[in-house]
């Protein structure tokens, strides 16, 4: 009797041990996270601010762009127009397209970046190519007049700092970068 009983405990605490092992797993890989995207703004899914995603439909040359849920829009319907330098005007299409395969856009209103900037860039990513926008690992500055401090932008999320020394601005990079839009 006492060879069976050790071997039932045995056999016991091999499954016991298998299912706690099976459910740390889970709980550590995020199995049990939740996946739906955000509808509305202020989730707190991530740093700064999650906006209504619009979805990524692209659109053919000529049609027209629906209204976006913010300014500068960070996600939506768009013509898939890829970026080819940083430190420039973006159309819409260039930023959606650059924000949908996963890059971070800095929007700065000056004709020249804020002192500082490209050191943030650079201290969270390669500097700027084509092929590094394309993969969607790219921090890509980009001009837009009329906007006021520094504007970070990702996939459905913003964040609005006053300049680059604020700390956000790195974090907000770091959690976003390589973010792609979700499948649909």
């Amino acid at each position: 009797m006492t060879k069976a009983r050790s071997a039932v405990e045995w056999v016991v605490i091999v499954l016991v041990s298998l299912a706690i092992a099976a459910g740390a797993i889970a709980l550590l890989s995020g199995y049990f996270a939740g996946n739906d995207t955000p509808g509305v703004s202020g989730s707190s899914s991530g740093p700064g601010i999650a906006v209504k995603d619009l979805g990524d439909a692209h659109l053919k040359p000529g049609q027209t762009a629906p209204r976006y849920s913010s300014n500068p829009p960070t996600s939506g319907p768009h013509v898939p127009v890829a970026v080819r330098k940083d430190r420039a005007l973006l159309s819409n299409n260039q930023l959606l397209e650059a924000l949908e395969l996963g890059n971070v856009v800095l929007v700065y209103g000056t004709s020249t970046p804020p002192a500082g900037l490209e050191a943030v860039a650079r201290a969270n990513a390669s500097p700027f190519t084509p092929a590094l926008a394309t993969a969607g690992q790219a921090v890509i500055l980009a001009r837009r007049p009329g906007t006021q401090g520094v504007v970070g932008l990702a996939w459905a999320h913003l964040i609005r700092v006053a300049g680059p020394s604020d700390p956000a601005l790195g974090r907000f990079i770091q959690y976003w970068l390589g973010r792609r839009a979700p499948s649909r």
